[in-house]
């Protein structure tokens, strides 16, 4: 009898807390707790982690908003 077990969707493996997948607007806003035309501020204004286009969607890559969240928090330990 073979014990096979089913791997989980490699699209929804976390790491470093994130999914393994680029990500939206919407994820970006529940990520940071924010509403969802703050992260389109923060995109306009260029604050924000880092966005492309794919046609015309906006996608985040995990390994942006990871460096994003070291900046701001670097930034923040300097400034103390």
């Amino acid at each position: 009898m073979s014990t096979t077990r089913e791997q989980p969707d490699p699209r929804a493996t976390l790491r470093g807390g994130l999914p393994d997948r680029y990500l939206t607007a919407d994820d970006i806003a529940t990520i940071f707790k924010v509403p969802k035309e703050t992260v389109y501020q923060w995109r306009r204004k260029r604050t924000g982690p880092a966005g492309f286009r794919i046609g015309k969607h906006i996608r985040y890559d995990p390994a942006d908003v990871r460096a994003y969240v070291t900046q701001r928090k670097n930034a923040d330990q300097d400034a103390a």
